[in-house]
């Protein structure tokens, strides 16, 4: 049985899932992840339907690193074999640039270039490197390739990814590059099995997690994404600022004295939900709280997605569906809502019912517009690009 390996490795953990190559299907027969990493690791792995079959914890203080949580990692593969070969390792690299619009497969040279991506996406890009050099290091001969959450994006038109300044630094790299790709890119197929009216039309998603953003589809492409140069801009997000006039950074680097690497940790980490709230990034927390300062993070939260939406409605020109993932899309119904109720001027009439429940379909059948609720997995579908590449099937 030969099977593809999928490993998404953050700042402080490292998720891994492991599929079967069954013919033209691919199966996932587990997963897991290893976090705090660098704090207080603790190692888990369930079969495809939720049960736990391998887990570990070390004490508070120790520190695996990334080396030494991959070697976890590999160790509980190892004994997971059981007759299967491992074909592949297919990655999720957060930047490819301007140039990489498609997944490849890593080289020496290829992760030289990713490199220079790192100050580009600051909290990912350096971890999602990590394993794979450590890999290509260790064992040359493994098959690995990147899968690019940038790369979905590079369908926008040229006007889509300019920014208003001189041309010398667009040339130079200085553009909107979008995010969240390999989300948007699954929810576009998954769209087809579902909805295939709107999947041929125009549609909103909407990728609502810690970090957030959404995206303008039509007929299956991107042309337009609420992220840019970098993965902080658009929507507040949990420790994110989202979009922010330029002009408060020159003020903030003149009068209170900030640089560059006070600045990355105010628009990275003490931002979003948590800078406005004070009280948590977490959705759940801030629905579930009565302090002011997280009733405001919501209304703001939810503001911003009824301008953004009304922006990437006008660059489609129509809408025919919007659809809800990622962790706070597919499971704070309230935000569903208030988001559906806003948007009843583009025509969508949201059913409540279906909306609490939790269906994928939570539109009224005489909506103009349908909403959608649906699950992403981007895992899958960084296996199927390793899958079609190693086959020598990719586009």
């Amino acid at each position: 049985m030969q099977t593809i390996v999928v490993i998404n490795a953050g700042s402080s953990s490292i998720k891994f899932s492991l599929f079967d190559v069954r013919g033209d299907t691919l199966e996932l027969e587990l997963h897991g992840q290893i976090e705090g990493i660098y704090t207080a690791p603790h190692f888990v792995a369930r079969t495809a339907a939720g049960a736990v079959i391998a887990e570990q914890r070390w004490p508070a203080g120790s520190e695996l690193g990334h080396h030494g949580a991959l070697e976890q990692v590999r160790a509980f593969l190892r004994q997971q074999q059981d007759g299967r070969q491992l074909i592949g390792v297919g990655h999720r690299v957060v930047h490819g640039g301007p140039q990489h619009a498609r997944p490849e497969r890593i080289t020496p040279q290829l992760l030289d270039e990713l490199q220079a991506f790192v100050p580009l996406a600051p909290l990912h890009q350096p971890h999602n490197l990590a394993p794979i050099r450590i890999l290509l290091d260790e064992m040359p001969e493994l098959p690995q390739v990147a899968c690019f959450d940038t790369a979905f994006h590079r369908s926008n038109p040229d006007v889509a990814q300019r920014f208003a300044l001189p041309a010398r630094l667009h040339d130079a790299g200085v553009r909107r590059y979008g995010f969240h790709g390999l989300s948007y890119e699954y929810i576009a197929e998954a769209l087809r099995d579902c909805d295939p009216a709107a999947a041929a039309g125009k549609v909103v998603v909407l990728h609502l997690g810690n970090g957030a953003s959404m995206c303008a589809i039509d007929g299956g492409r991107s042309i337009a994404s609420t992220m840019g140069f970098t993965a902080v801009e658009g929507l507040p997000m949990g420790t994110r600022c989202g979009a922010l006039d330029p002009g408060v950074l020159l003020y903030l680097m003149q009068h209170d004295g900030m640089d560059a690497a006070a600045l990355e940790k105010l628009l990275y980490q003490q931002s979003g939900l948590l800078g406005v709230s004070g009280v948590s990034s977490d959705m759940r927390s801030l629905l579930a709280s009565d302090a002011p300062g997280a009733k405001l993070a919501v209304d703001l939260y939810l503001y911003r997605i009824r301008r953004e939406l009304g922006s990437l409605a006008a660059a489609l020109g129509g809408l025919d569906a919007i659809v809800f993932t990622a962790g706070i899309g597919e499971h704070a119904a309230p935000i569903r809502e208030r988001v559906c109720r806003d948007a009843a001027w583009l025509g969508v009439e949201l059913d409540p019912v279906a909306n609490a429940a939790g269906h994928a379909l939570i539109s009224t059948p005489d909506s103009r517009v349908r909403a959608w609720e649906l699950p992403t997995n981007e895992e899958l579908m960084i296996a199927r690009h390793t899958r079609d590449l190693l086959n020598g099937t990719t586009n």
